[in-house]
């Protein structure tokens, strides 16, 4: 697949959305009120196993079509000035506007959060507007050992069945998520949530999924049972939303509710992720849903959604002087989203386009955004 996909692009925009909800409900305390939708929003976090799971996909595919289709490597050094190009300039556009409006940091705390240091260090309070921006280091550090897990899948796999030994070397990256969560427990260490091994298990879904759509092409089965896993995936959403995966407050989860929740979350990533990368009919109504113009738009600039929209609700309450976890929901959705959008479509344009012509791109076509989010008061959960 060349290009971008219209309908992996509306993922990033569902997702955008549902990370702004996540916060806008935890802003206004929605999300801590009585009820299964309560319950729902405070797990839209989903969305950073999406976009984590979508980095995976898009980035090792030219990998994989090396090792299965005897084509060229990615030149490493092109790549790694390319992920910088998508991801730096508006990350420090929008982190040193925040530091600046609402820090009282000095230049040590700058250098960490402009270097994407923050979750390595001791940990604190994220300052004002930039309580989103965990996922930053793990994405950047997911790009720079990318070459490097493809190398040694590359050397792996052609001792023999190609995709095979591919998909089997994948599968060590979820074993070192899952040995993480339980070291995390077991040292009471959970800022090891905030670091890559971690969240392994997202990429390597993606990861396999690159092989697959290389390997098996688009999949006649799985544009069948299309339906059934997106179907499949809203049920466990509903499983994920209960108890069962932790809490929905500060309040750390244990072993057993880190370990579901981590293993939902894959689940519902691959399952909503799959009847679109995998699949072969682009006519097909899901398709034409989610890669329809408007919402292919938004996800182009979904990564700059991503940036702006805590800034953009922490400014909201800074001038209305509403209470944090008060104010009416639909009150603080409606501006926010406005604003975030508006300013979202000049920072595309103005930043992202921009540094990606000196990478000799005019698109972000095989890149996704970082993404992802998780709301103030809803950390990830060790």
């Amino acid at each position: 697949m060349k290009g971008r996909d219209a309908a992996l692009d509306g993922i990033r925009a569902l997702a955008a959305l549902g990370v702004w909800v996540l916060h806008v409900g935890g802003n206004t305390g929605v999300m801590y009120r009585d009820g299964m939708f309560a319950w729902m929003t405070t797990r839209l976090g989903i969305a950073v196993p999406i976009f984590f799971l979508l980095s995976g996909l898009l980035l090792y595919r030219p990998w994989a079509r090396a090792v299965l289709e005897d084509a060229p490597r990615p030149h490493v050094g092109r790549y790694l000035w390319r992920r910088v190009l998508r991801v730096l300039p508006a990350y420090w556009l929008v982190t040193a506007l925040a530091l600046w409006a609402w820090s009282s940091l000095d230049w040590t705390g700058w250098a960490k959060w402009l270097l994407l240091l923050q979750n390595y260090t001791e940990q604190q309070q994220a300052p004002d507007g930039l309580y989103q921006m965990w996922t930053m280091p793990i994405e950047m550090a997911f790009y720079v050992l990318l070459p490097v897990l493809a190398w040694a899948l590359h050397g792996w796999a052609r001792r023999g069945n190609r995709p095979v030994r591919l998909l089997a070397g994948i599968a060590v990256l979820p074993v070192v998520s899952l040995a993480s969560a339980v070291v995390s427990h077991v040292l009471d260490q959970p800022e090891m949530a905030l670091w890559l091994p971690y969240h392994l298990v997202y990429f390597a879904a993606g990861m396999a999924m690159a092989v697959l759509s290389v390997w098996i092409g688009r999949s006649k089965v799985i544009d069948a049972l299309a339906p059934q896993f997106l179907v499949l995936a809203l049920l466990l959403y509903a499983v994920l939303s209960t108890e069962l995966a932790g809490p929905r407050t500060l309040t750390l989860p244990s072993l057993s509710q880190s370990l579901w929740r981590m293993v939902l979350e894959t689940a519902v990533a691959v399952l909503v992720v799959a009847p679109f990368a995998l699949a072969g009919r682009h006519d097909s109504l899901r398709h034409r849903v989610l890669g329809n113009p408007a919402t292919a738009y938004l996800g182009r600039v979904s990564y700059s959604f991503f940036l702006w929209h805590a800034p953009v609700i922490t400014l909201y309450y800074k001038i209305t002087g509403s209470p944090l976890f008060g104010g009416d929901f639909v009150r603080v959705a409606l501006p926010t989203f406005l604003i975030t959008l508006l300013v979202s479509i000049g920072s595309y344009h103005l930043v992202e386009e921009s540094a990606l012509r000196l990478s000799g791109r005019r698109s972000a076509a095989a890149a996704r955004p970082p993404e992802s989010p998780a709301p103030q008061p809803v950390a990830p959960a060790p």
